[in-house]
C-alpha cells in the first residue's frame, strides 16, 4: 500500500487541480464587460388597435473591465421597430440583425475604466407591433443585473383582460396581482412588474390578453 501511494503523482494532481480552480474562478468572474445596477423600461401602447407604441429604457451600468469604448443595445418585436431610435450618451455607429433581434453598436466617445458608471437612456417607436389579442414583451438578462423594472401602459380605450409573467428558461409563470395595476388620472392603465437579482440569461416575458 505504501509503495502504491508513493507511485501516485501527487504533485501533478495538485497542480492540475489548481489550474482547474483558477479556470473556474475566471469563468465565474467573467460575466460581461459591465454589470447592470438599475434597469427600468416602459412600453406605452398609444392606441387600442396596437398600431403605435413607444419604448423607453434607462440602464445604469458599472464597467467591469478597462478600456471599454463601446456599448451594445438590442431590440426586437413584430412590425416596424427602431423608429427614431435615440440614445444618450453615445452615438450609434453600426447595427446588424443575425436573427430575430437587431443589435446596435454605440460608440461611447470616451474610454471607460473598471468601476466607472454610466446611465443610458434609450427610446424608439414601433409600428403595427401589437395587433393580436394575445401579446407579449420580453426582457432578457444578458449581464449580471441587480434589479429590473418593467412597465406597460395601455390606452384608456382598451384595457387588458389578463396579465402574467413567464420565465422562459425555468417555465415558471406568475400572475400579475392587483397591487401592480394602476389607473392613471387621464384614464390610461399601467402595469408595473419588477424583480431583484434576476437570473443571468433568463428571458422574462410580460404577457397580456386584451
Amino acid at each position: 500500500m505504501v509503495d502504491l501511494l508513493l507511485k501516485i503523482p501527487w504533485l501533478d494532481m495538485v497542480a492540475q487541480f489548481w489550474k482547474l480552480v483558477r479556470k473556474l474562478g475566471r469563468g465565474l468572474a467573467d460575466e460581461g464587460m459591465y454589470e447592470v445596477l438599475e434597469y427600468e423600461s416602459r412600453l406605452e401602447l398609444k392606441d387600442g388597435k396596437g398600431l403605435k407604441a413607444q419604448f423607453t429604457k434607462r440602464e445604469k451600468v458599472r464597467y467591469r473591465q478597462n478600456n471599454i469604448i463601446a456599448y451594445q443595445d438590442h431590440a426586437w418585436g413584430d412590425g416596424e421597430i427602431l423608429q427614431d431610435y435615440q440614445c444618450t450618451p453615445g452615438k450609434v455607429v453600426d447595427q446588424y440583425r443575425p436573427g430575430h433581434k437587431t443589435f446596435l453598436l454605440i460608440s461611447l466617445r470616451d474610454v471607460k475604466r473598471r468601476g466607472d458608471v454610466d446611465e443610458f437612456h434609450m427610446s424608439w417607436g414601433l409600428q403595427s407591433g401589437f395587433v393580436r389579442s394575445h401579446e407579449l414583451w420580453e426582457t432578457e438578462v444578458r449581464h449580471r443585473t441587480r434589479q429590473i423594472k418593467v412597465q406597460l401602459l395601455f390606452p384608456k380605450s382598451r384595457m387588458p383582460r389578463r396579465v402574467w409573467v413567464e420565465e422562459v428558461l425555468t417555465g415558471r409563470k406568475h400572475v400579475v396581482g392587483e397591487s401592480l395595476k394602476m389607473t392613471l388620472p387621464d384614464g390610461r392603465f399601467q402595469i408595473t412588474w419588477q424583480t431583484n437579482h434576476p437570473r443571468l440569461n433568463e428571458r422574462y416575458q410580460l404577457h397580456w390578453e386584451w
